[in-house]
């Protein structure tokens, strides 16, 4: 599409937003201030238990029965094995819930299961020391939290009107941003104080309050969230209905395949510096307290990141998504440019902040040009599948880690030099992919 019919596909977005209200039982009019809580809650719950799980709870517990040398690579098996599972999940679960006919809606349900299960699976990442049944325990909590996460997704563009998508998008991210900073010094605090033998009471008071976090925001949005029943329809049968869950209409919608491309390619230098920042800065910069350390670099990023990306998602109505989304992944580079050189904590706080800012960007832009771009009475299926391209990337980001072992064995250190390479590579080209995207400001 021509970039002189941006006007026209805001005015069908808009339409297509009057439309999506009516069916789901809420007026453009009514969507007040509290609303863009009320729908995004649950980012803030799923937020605080992968970030800490991932920054600071697995890295810690698998140093109790995996060989030092080979932490990178067996962090980055588990992490790369249960995202596949989401990568699957999501958008089938999502699809079904466009065709669901449930009385209490086409979302909610899915995140009453998903949570639910979810909650019985946490536990088990304390229960045994083995790396099967870690493995296991989080692959399956992926899939159930996933389960929720597809479906809740559609409730932007199923209640948001189109031109405040961007402010919808920003407010999303806000509530993820801070659900991934507001727990994480405490995670870190009982995680510092862990050990495997006299201090596992720790690990379950860290687990124990993500379970609660969780909990709360599911409850959130099932009793403050209002739907109208869903339509149901017909079913097509399930190999058709999986198939569908991952189908694109390419000549269609070629704009949203490059948009996933760089979506995937750009998210990849946040995962691969939250999964392994623990272990550089053990292994690079030699801090004392590594937990306390990445706790204190994740709330540095985060605070940048909330200072920008509800501007930036209200600033992308204005001006268009794209712009903002180049100068950021531009940005990120240069933040990997000053890690690189970083040899100090300050320093390292330092490219924190510049690296918040330009995710900050990233996040609410990008998602916002992910509202645009999806297809009509697919919104959850299109969302699922920008997901899985973001899920893409997490999956290959977590593969960096035997990477960096291979590359420390061969010299010291010199695979976390590799992997801050990658993560410059990504942010460029993946800046460069969202100039494909053809037909939005």
């Amino acid at each position: 599409m021509p970039e002189g019919s941006a006007s026209a596909m805001l005015d069908q977005n808009s339409m297509d937003s009057q439309t999506s209200n009516n069916n789901s039982g809420i007026e453009p009019k009514r969507f007040g201030s509290i609303d863009y809580v009320k729908i995004t809650i649950l980012g803030f719950g799923l937020t605080a238990l992968w970030s800490s799980l991932h920054s600071i709870i697995l890295p810690l517990r698998l140093l109790d029965f995996v060989p030092e040398a080979l932490k990178n690579s067996y962090l980055g098996y588990l992490t790369f094995t249960g995202l596949v599972m989401a990568m699957l999940v999501q958008p089938i679960v999502g699809a079904i819930s466009d065709r669901s006919g449930f009385a209490r809606g086409r979302r909610r349900p899915f995140v009453l299961i998903g949570i639910s299960v979810a909650l019985l699976f946490l536990p088990g990442i304390g229960l045994w020391a083995s790396y099967a049944a870690i493995l296991t325990f989080y692959c399956l909590l992926q899939i159930s939290c996933n389960t929720a996460q597809g479906p809740y997704q559609g409730l932007i563009p199923d209640l948001v009107p189109g031109d405040k998508r961007g402010r919808a998008s920003g407010v999303k991210s806000l509530l993820e941003l801070l659900g991934g900073i507001t727990f994480i010094q405490l995670i870190a605090y009982f995680m510092g104080n862990y050990s495997a033998d006299v201090g596992s009471h720790w690990l379950w008071l860290a687990l124990g309050t993500l379970g609660i976090v969780l909990l709360g925001t599911m409850l959130t949005i099932l009793l403050t969230v209002k739907e109208r029943p869903g339509t149901g329809g017909s079913h097509p049968p399930l190999l058709a209905s999986l198939f569908r869950s991952f189908q694109i209409d390419v000549k269609q919608n070629r704009s949203f395949v490059w948009f996933m491309v760089s979506r995937g390619l750009m998210g990849i230098p946040g995962v691969i510096l939250q999964t392994f920042a623990l272990y550089y800065l053990m292994d690079v910069i030699g801090v004392d307290n590594p937990a306390a350390v990445t706790a204190n670099l994740m709330i540095v990023v985060g605070v940048s990141l909330i200072a920008v990306v509800y501007f930036a998602g209200r600033f992308s109505d204005r001006i268009g998504r794209k712009p903002i989304i180049i100068g950021s992944g531009l940005l990120g580079a240069l933040g990997i440019v000053a890690l690189f050189f970083s040899q100090s904590y300050v320093h390292i706080m330092l490219s924190g902040v510049v690296l918040g800012i330009a995710n900050g960007g990233l996040l609410s832009s990008s998602w916002a040009l992910a509202t645009d771009l999806v297809a009509e009475g697919e919104e959850a299926k299109y969302l699922g599948l920008a997901n899985l391209s973001m899920a893409g990337g997490s999956a290959v980001a977590r593969l960096i880690g035997p990477v960096i072992d291979f590359f420390n064995a061969v010299g010291p250190n010199l695979g976390y030099s590799v992997m801050l390479l990658t993560c410059f590579v990504c942010f460029i080209v993946g800046s460069l992919l969202i100039l494909k995207i053809r037909g939005v400001r």
